[in-house]
């Protein structure tokens, strides 16, 4: 049957309970319904009794406030009751006069039901309910009615509000639990987002940091318990209402093949295709090119295969993996996209290789390193001169621990090749077995890295996950198996490999989650994963992807969009800044200082977490008190003169331009420096026990900074010593002062962090690069010692709340290098 509306545009139409609104018919004539009859003195007694207790409970949650938290015009919320037939009522509850708004208002849930409203009412007018009902039970109108009574005689309760008084969705989308914690649509009532912001802030609550703005309201989303929610009302004047986040793929899983095309139709007309000659490279199971969301970013010519027998299509035997691993490329998660109205320009093309065979071939063991390096030759061959991230979330059991084999050398080696550096991102690989809420984090502490993930020159990408919320009602009942802002529980780590081998991941990104009934093993149900591209458009153009390879091709995403936005960086360098931008969820950084500062502790949690979840903003952009410096730079580890052994070279001595006199006037105010080395190492990966003559990594770098109290020849001083220590095998010195220490030295990517006060900060001026030994040095036979390596160091000084412009002064400034001798 054909649609009785237009189907030029889909839309979401979010309703309360689902029910479409009924309207009535223009110029159409409502009469007013007669008031109640009442018992005056009963009706008046029994509601300035319940006015009564909910003010005295107002008083004691006013006075119990946290002074830091409050914000806005004291005052509360308050719930009252109307019959379900007196709706004129609910305009007669609020007073702009007084301040007094009318924030949300619950419709009956069954027949003879009341109408529930939520009221805030200024401190300053706590007595005015109290005062309009001893009107109405003591005084006439000249008419000889009650005073008050189209407002008295119409209330039947009043109580203090609570979170949920303000929720205005379907009642069992409310948590049952006050302390899980979902995604919310705060509705902030008007002028109110830079209140909401800064109680946020200081009740560590996630806050999404665009809005959608309306002319009496503005709706962010937050992460949130019902309890916190509930303080988050005691302690402001806020909120106007409270509902779900309803953005989930199952919304559009639900709808039929041809209204998911009709939502594709509507995406393409704002999709404007790529322009730039970069690309995001997924070596994967093919790509379903004719998907009408990938054929404007996926050319012809970029379409390729390994074996021309296979062809360079998706296929069946995949479940059309490598099509949804380019969506999310690509596109990110398709929920918010494919729901917002806003433009898509592509700033990046999309290149397939197909690695994976057919069901029925296999590919050699012995062969993965070969055959990823051919995957990549082919794309080169295509296209030289291509900036490119490479992307693959094909990975293998690992049981070596850490170790080098064949395949995780020949990654290193295609992004150490001198003549073409590459980025190369690749997955952790996830845990295959059913999955208990019990085994989360500990089956992931337990289950290592798949190969060939402990490469050390890749970006290595995990799985966390924000995604806690259930709204499917085919799934009433189940719940998330990670908490928001935890690690996915399919994601593998490096907390039990040897203590010698690089942080893996690297990095997370989101990879959705896992439900459960509290009987049977986690699924991935659609709510808990990200919405991506089907490989057969002509049955349904969506589908769901999650665990790392949703993570992965979320970072790709994010290396193609830096790649695009600042074309001269290295791969080195955008390896860095995905890094260095990275943070910690709540949930992680409040695991890491449980620590207090156990450094054993805070290993095992950086190798499950890595460095945390990177940020685009933060990767390519300073801010006013948020100031990021890049160096890319080279330098000769080793020298050998006639005779001789190999030695120590060059030394690198950064001076940093820190804005002085701006830090000093901050004095003792907290500020934090992050500094992140990047460079690739070239691999040696023969077994040989690993021992200093038989090392995997050529070289390998180090930085330490300047102290406020050294001289710069004292530093000089220091790096010299710290180099010569670790060349003898005794830990190096220079990490005590930082979170890390010196753990942050294995692999070939080192991050760190310091806290101080500001003027302290002001006077560490310098940071010095040096080398330590690898076989470029061991084994002068081989000829490399006068192998030159380059770098890119990142450091970032943040002085969070302060009100001092630390960029503006070293804006034009940049680090000069002066290389000296050792």
């Amino acid at each position: 049957m054909a649609d009785d509306f237009p189907r030029d545009r889909p839309h979401i139409h979010l309703l309360n309970n689902g029910v479409r609104e009924a309207y009535g018919r223009p110029n159409q004539r409502i009469e007013p319904s007669p008031l109640p009859v009442r018992d005056r003195a009963g009706h008046a007694a029994a509601l300035l009794q319940s006015i009564e207790q909910a003010v005295e409970s107002a008083r004691q949650q006013i006075a119990g406030r946290d002074a830091e938290l409050a914000v806005g015009i004291p005052g509360f919320y308050l719930e009252i009751d109307l019959p379900s037939s007196e709706r004129a009522g609910l305009d007669q509850l609020a007073d702009r006069r007084q301040h007094m708004e009318l924030v949300a208002v619950h419709e009956p849930v069954r027949p003879g039901a009341p109408i529930t409203a939520s009221v805030f009412v200024p401190q300053r007018a706590e007595a005015y309910y109290q005062r309009k009902v001893e009107a109405y039970r003591d005084d006439d109108t000249d008419r000889g009615r009650p005073r008050n009574e189209p407002l008295v005689s119409r209330m039947e309760t009043v109580r203090l509000a609570t979170a949920r008084s303000l929720f205005t969705d379907d009642a069992v989308l409310f948590p049952e639990a006050a302390d899980e914690q979902v995604w919310w649509e705060v509705w902030l009532r008007e002028d109110r987002r830079e209140d909401f912001e800064r109680i946020a802030q200081a009740m560590n609550l996630t806050v999404r940091a665009h809005a959608v703005r309306f002319p009496e309201r503005t709706v962010m989303l937050a992460l949130a318990s019902a309890a916190m929610l509930d303080r988050l009302v005691a302690h402001s004047d806020v909120v106007a209402e409270l509902r779900r986040a309803k953005d989930v793929p199952s919304f559009f899983m639900g709808v039929g093949g041809a209204e998911q095309r009709d939502w594709s139709a509507e995406l393409l007309e704002r999709v404007t295709p790529p322009k730039a000659d970069v690309a995001v490279c997924i070596l994967d199971s093919g790509v379903r090119r004719t998907h009408p969301l990938i054929e404007p970013a996926l050319a012809a010519e970029d379409w390729h295969t390994i074996r021309p027998a296979w062809g360079s299509d998706d296929t069946p035997a995949w479940n059309g993996h490598g099509t949804r691993m380019a969506g999310v490329g690509l596109y990110g998660d398709l929920v918010p996209v494919l729901a917002g109205g806003d433009p898509v320009p592509l700033p990046f093309r999309l290149e397939s290789v197909r690695i994976l065979p057919p069901a029925d071939h296999a590919n050699d063991p012995e062969l993965y390193g070969a055959i990823t390096g051919e995957a990549i030759a082919r794309v080169e061959i295509q296209a030289p001169n291509r900036r490119r991230a490479i992307a693959m979330a094909v990975t293998s059991a690992n049981p070596a621990r850490g170790r080098p084999t064949s395949w995780s050398a020949a990654v290193d080696q295609l992004c150490f090749d001198e003549d073409q550096r590459r980025l190369i991102i690749l997955s952790a690989g996830n845990i295959g077995d059913d999955l208990m809420p019990a085994d989360h984090l500990t089956r992931n502490d337990l289950e290592a890295v798949d190969d060939p993930a402990q490469a050390w020159n890749a970006l290595t990408v995990g799985a966390f996950t924000e995604k806690v919320d259930i709204i499917d009602a085919a799934f009433a009942g189940y719940a998330p198996i990670a908490p928001a802002g935890e690690l996915s529980p399919r994601s593998r780590t490096s907390v039990l490999w040897d203590r010698q081998w690089p942080v893996k991941p690297d990095v997370v990104f989101e990879g959705g989650n896992l439900g459960h009934d509290g009987a049977l093993p986690g699924e991935p149900i659609d709510d808990l994963q990200i919405l991506t591209t089907f490989y057969r458009p002509d049955l349904r153009h969506f589908t769901t992807i999650g665990d790392t390879s949703a993570a992965t091709a979320h970072a790709a995403r994010m290396a193609g969009q830096i790649l695009a936005a600042r074309p001269g960086l290295w791969p080195e360098t955008v390896r860095g800044l995905i890094v260095h931008s990275a943070e910690w969820t709540q949930a992680m950084r409040a695991r890491i200082d449980a620590c207090h500062g156990a450094k054993g502790q805070i290993q095992a949690l950086v190798r499950r977490y890595g460095y945390g979840v990177p940020d685009l903003g933060r990767a390519l952009l300073s801010t006013v008190n948020d100031l990021t410096l890049i160096v890319e730079d080279e330098l000769q580890p080793f020298r050998r003169e006639a005779g001789a052994s190999a030695r120590t070279r060059d030394m690198a001595l950064h001076r940093l331009p820190w804005p002085k006199e701006e830090l000093a006037a901050l004095g003792a105010a907290q500020v934090e420096l992050r500094a992140t080395l990047s460079y690739y190492i070239e691999p040696n990966p023969g077994e040989r026990g690993w021992t200093r003559r038989h090392r995997y990594a050529s070289h390998g770098l180090r930085f330490r900074v300047k102290s406020a109290t050294e001289t710069v020849d004292e530093f000089r001083a220091r790096i010299n010593l710290a180099a010569r220590e670790e060349e003898e095998g005794s830990p190096a010195g220079g990490g005590e002062e930082w979170l890390l220490g010196t753990f942050r030295d294995r692999g070939s990517l080192h991050s760190d962090f310091w806290s101080g006060s500001a003027a302290d900060l002001a006077e560490r001026d310098a940071i010095g690069i040096f080398p330590v030994g690898g076989w470029w040095k061991e084994k002068p036979y081989l000829e490399r010692f006068d192998a030159v390596t380059r770098y890119a160091l990142i450091v970032t000084i943040r002085a969070p709340g302060a009100a001092v412009d630390i960029f503006t002064p070293v804006e034009a400034a940049i680090a000069v290098p002066i290389t000296i001798e050792t």
